[in-house]
C-alpha cells in the first residue's frame, strides 16, 4: 500500500471518527462507537468503514443508522478533507472487536469454584 493511500485511510478514519461522535444527533448512536479501520480503494471511489460497538444487540441498528447516514456523512466529511472523490460509504461490522466481545461475554459467565487451601 503506499504512503499516500495509508495517509488517506488515517486521515479519513479520523474525520469518521469526529462526525460519528461529535457532529451526529441520533439518539440512536450511543457514544462507544468506534471506527476501528478504513480502507479506501486506490481510485479513492469506495471506502469500507468497519465499526466495533460495545453492545451487540446494537450493531445491527447502529450499521443501519450509518448507512442511511451516509449522504450526511459525506457532506461533512468533504467539508473536512481534500480528496480526488469523497468515496462511497460502506459500513460494516468489525467482526475481530465482536468475536473479543463475545469471547469476554463467555468468560464472564463461566461458574469457576474458588480454589481451596486444601491441597
Amino acid at each position: 500500500m503506499s504512503n499516500r493511500h495509508e495517509r488517506a485511510n488515517s486521515e479519513i478514519q479520523k474525520c469518521l471518527i469526529e462526525i460519528i461522535q461529535h457532529k451526529m444527533n441520533d439518539p440512536r448512536l450511543d457514544r462507544v462507537i468506534t471506527v476501528s479501520d478504513v480502507n479506501v480503494s486506490p481510485d479513492f471511489k469506495f471506502c469500507r468503514v468497519k465499526i466495533s460497538v460495545l453492545d451487540l444487540k446494537d450493531i445491527n441498528l447502529v450499521t443501519n443508522v450509518l448507512q442511511n447516514s451516509e449522504g450526511y456523512i459525506k457532506r461533512e466529511l468533504a467539508s473536512m478533507i481534500d480528496l480526488p472523490f469523497i468515496p462511497k460509504l460502506k459500513f460494516e461490522v468489525d467482526k475481530g472487536t465482536m468475536s473479543t466481545l463475545r469471547v469476554e461475554e463467555i468468560l464472564r459467565n463461566l461458574d469457576i469454584p474458588a480454589e481451596s487451601d486444601d491441597e
